[in-house]
């Protein structure tokens, strides 16, 4: 029994008889958010505005590369982000913070906080407690904003705006809480929300980010790059330890690559045999699976890096929200 089967499918008899502890999970939820909005329970402000990054749903959407195209977009336009993850996969202890450097160990740190390090150009922190993470980094750097990755629950924190990212095949899924369904809070929450930003196909209300694929890079070697249609034709291992493997198995066949498939679970925390295959076949993995595997990858194994692109009009609202919050908030700018 699959869980995707489960969360995504049309009335699954598990998710029928998980759907009171869904109810009981949203009704949770959702006092849990009302008790941070009346004050019963302290949101923390911070002395410069706070971007929230998260979505609604467990799983990957494409939240960290949003947050480097956030982080590279302020930056262009005059800002000094800084950013914060709940590095999640690593083995930090929940009472410390830390900062990351692009050479960071993820085992420790986590994949997605070592790949913000390498890419946004910009300080980041990782910590259980973000609200420390944020103090870590106006501390130690002169960020005048701050982009939290995945911390849309994370209500301690106040915040200034508010994107979440939604997956536009699977969406909400069954629309049921957890463990019946997908969702970490119920849909309406998302109509407070800021932005809606949707891999693929959007709806009206919604604002496209689009994935632009980059030459592929050898694990062992990131001097070493090739085009990914050197391989059309080719029969390839394709290793992806992420929150929606078939999307990254799809993209490769949309390459005219022919798959052996080798997913895993999220955050995945590979061994030499996961990659180690008996053949000469090459071996594609996406880049959060490179970070572990860098190690244990031979020259058969080759990372995809992505890049995300929004459009022209969801940097100017961004921009616009962002400086209005600073004139109301008289924060730092």
């Amino acid at each position: 029994m699959k869980i995707d089967d489960i969360w995504y499918g049309t009335n699954h008899p598990f998710s029928l008889l998980m759907a009171p502890l869904g109810w009981l999970y949203c009704g949770v939820a959702s006092l849990r958010r009302k008790a941070y909005l009346h004050g019963l329970l302290r949101m923390h402000p911070v002395s410069v505005p706070v971007i929230i990054v998260g979505n609604i749903t467990v799983g990957g959407t494409g939240k960290t590369p949003l947050v480097i195209w956030l982080a590279r977009y302020l930056t262009q336009h005059g800002f000094r982000p800084g950013i914060v993850s709940r590095g999640y996969g690593g083995s930090l202890p929940s009472r410390l913070v830390q900062q990351v450097l692009p050479n960071s160990d993820p085992k420790r740190i986590g994949d997605e906080p070592v790949l913000l390090a390498r890419h946004s150009g910009c300080p980041v922190a990782v910590g259980v407690n973000r609200l420390q993470a944020v103090q870590e980094l106006l501390e130690h750097h002169q960020c005048n904003v701050i982009i939290s990755d995945d911390g849309l629950q994370h209500y301690r924190l106040d915040r200034d705006i508010e994107i979440a990212v939604l997956d536009d095949v699977r969406r909400y899924g069954n629309r049921r809480c957890l463990p019946a369904g997908p969702l970490r809070e119920p849909v309406k929450r998302l109509e407070s929300i800021d932005f809606l930003v949707t891999k693929g196909a959007t709806l009206e209300h919604e604002f496209t980010m689009q994935y632009m694929l980059q030459p592929l890079v050898r694990v062992n070697n990131k001097k070493i790059t090739q085009p990914l249609d050197l391989l059309r034709g080719e029969t390839v291992h394709a290793v992806a330890g992420i929150g929606h493997p078939a999307k990254f198995f799809n993209r490769l066949r949309d390459h005219g690559l022919r798959l052996k498939e080798h997913a895993f679970p999220d955050h995945h925390a590979y061994q030499a045999s996961d990659i180690q295959f008996n053949d000469e076949l090459p071996v594609i993995m996406t880049e959060k699976d490179a970070v572990k595997c860098q190690r244990i990858a031979t020259s058969r194994h080759w990372c995809l890096p992505i890049e995300a692109r929004l459009s022209e009009d969801f940097g100017k609202q961004l921009l616009t929200q962002l400086n209005k919050r600073i004139a109301n908030g008289q924060k730092a700018a």
